[in-house]
């Protein structure tokens, strides 16, 4: 008992402090960078219904690029974690820049599909001339801020992997303090500034036409290469990166750091735009049942998708924990650090089911005043409720994993898990029920679904989790 005293004492207890030191900031960058899009929905809403469809509609189709290209520079985070680690700064300038040159390249992939491949999209897709013309506007303009934000990401990844979380949520931050102003100004054009000051606005302001999507798309550019150039000058000044001095000299590209990144980064985006891609299928899929389900449906996504905040921040500060401790060859250390963290994601599981239970109603009615969908969305949290646990465990237990460096398997577990349990399962269980003894659940099916892919994830994960700690 006294040396289980002794190891929480001198090791569960401190590293449980530094994981949550890095999270929550994280989980603040989280927040504020979906406070964005809260904010285009919000005040596109309040211009017109055709522009709030055509933000809608495009958020759809960038999101999912950006998440991938997200996950693909998530891979810079361990590669720096494992060489600060091993105190060999002077490898992490040379991995930094291939991480942009990755970066300003599906930046620009990035930019031409939004340019040239949405019409066709929005053709297959029935998408109604209106909609599909401010739709098409609105990403021309999100176009151009992909390069800022691939870069962006890439900074942030780097700055993460040397303990320095910070920066991502204060940068965030100004990013949303840019889009609120800049959509005020650019959606409502000077007719909204009048509404707003009055006759204080200038002459020339009163004249700016309203833009309403495309407007949007351009405040969201703007807010997106702010934040690159904010990150860009902060890693240039800040002392926490002085011993890397990347902007210094720049690399150009190089094979075997570009091959790296390839290799790790990657499956951490496709895993991303998987599981992007199974809440997409299973909402088209819900479609069909009416607008109370899709509205339950929705607000009950909405409310867990902010909770899971927080346990996707542990996971990702997991990541620079495990990466560290491995770059110093203390490999017993790094097992213990990993299932530590794994440990605090079970607490933060419990604490979250809690209170999505006690708070469910109150927030619920938040959303909506109809009866029928509050009743159907408080069915569903009770499902949601039950999968915290492994939605909480399996993206925590990948995150120690790419701490590893192991992503190829977490990428073909979370494929399995996802598309085969979750989404194959969910489609059965809600359309078409167990044979002939039990009906189609609808909408709890796809929940059902829904818990069984994640625990499924959950149960593979750690197996590999267990064996790659114990082989180091």
């Amino acid at each position: 008992m006294g040396d289980f005293t002794q190891q929480v004492k001198s090791v569960y207890w401190p590293e449980s402090r530094a994981l949550i030191y890095l999270a929550l900031p994280i989980c603040g960058a989280q927040l504020a960078q979906a406070g964005m899009s809260v904010v285009d929905v919000m005040m596109t809403g309040r211009h017109d219904a055709t522009s709030l469809a055509a933000v809608s509609v495009g958020s759809s189709l960038w999101m999912p690029l950006m998440l991938f290209m997200t996950g693909t520079l998530m891979g810079l985070t361990p590669i720096t974690a494992h060489l600060l680690g091993g105190k060999r700064h002077t490898a992490i300038r040379p991995a930094v820049h291939q991480a942009l040159w990755i970066a300003l390249l599906l930046g620009i992939v990035a930019a031409l599909l939004l340019w040239s491949a949405v019409m066709p999209i929005f053709d297959l897709m029935n998408v109604p001339p209106a909609v599909a013309r401010q739709s098409s506007a609105y990403l021309s303009a999100v176009a151009f801020g992909m390069p800022g934000i691939a870069l962006f990401q890439a900074l942030r990844a780097f700055s993460d992997g040397m303990n320095h979380t910070r920066p991502a949520l204060w940068i965030s931050l100004v990013g949303l303090g840019v889009n609120i102003p800049a959509n005020y100004l650019l959606i409502y054009g000077g007719d909204g500034l009048i509404g707003l000051f009055g006759n204080w606005v200038p002459g020339s302001l009163q004249r700016l036409p309203a833009l309403g999507a495309f407007g949007c798309g351009i405040a969201t550019a703007l807010s997106m290469w702010t934040m690159a150039l904010a990150m860009a000058y902060y890693t240039r000044i800040g002392s926490t990166y002085k011993s890397v001095a990347i902007w210094q000299t720049l690399t150009p590209p190089q094979w075997p750091g570009i091959r790296e990144l390839v290799v790790v980064g990657v499956p951490i985006g496709v895993a991303i735009f998987v599981e992007v891609t199974l809440f997409t299928l299973i909402a088209l899929f819900i479609a069909s049942f009416g607008e109370v389900t899709v509205g339950a449906h929705q607000i009950a996504l909405s409310f867990t998708s902010i909770l899971f905040m927080l346990p996707l921040s542990l996971s990702m500060a997991l990541t620079v924990r495990v990466g560290n401790t491995l770059g110093q060859q203390r490999l017993t250390l790094a097992r213990q650090v990993a299932w530590n963290g794994i440990v605090i994601s079970v607490i933060v599981a419990v604490i979250n089911s809690i209170f999505l239970w006690f708070s469910a109603v109150p927030v619920i009615a938040l959303y909506t005043s109809n009866s029928e969908i509050q009743a159907l969305a408080l069915s569903i949290i009770a499902l949601a409720v039950i999968f915290q646990l492994s939605d909480s465990l399996q993206v925590n237990l990948a995150g120690a994993l790419r701490g590893y460096k192991d992503t190829r398997i977490v990428m073909v577990i979370t494929v399995l898990s996802y598309w085969v349990v979750g989404l194959g399962g969910g489609h059965w269980l809600g359309s078409r029920g167990v044979g002939g003894m039990v009906a189609p659940l609808g909408v709890h099916g796809y929940w059902i679904g829904l818990i069984a892919g994640l625990s499924t994830a959950a149960l593979l994960l750690a197996w590999r989790l267990q064996r790659i700690s114990i082989r180091g």
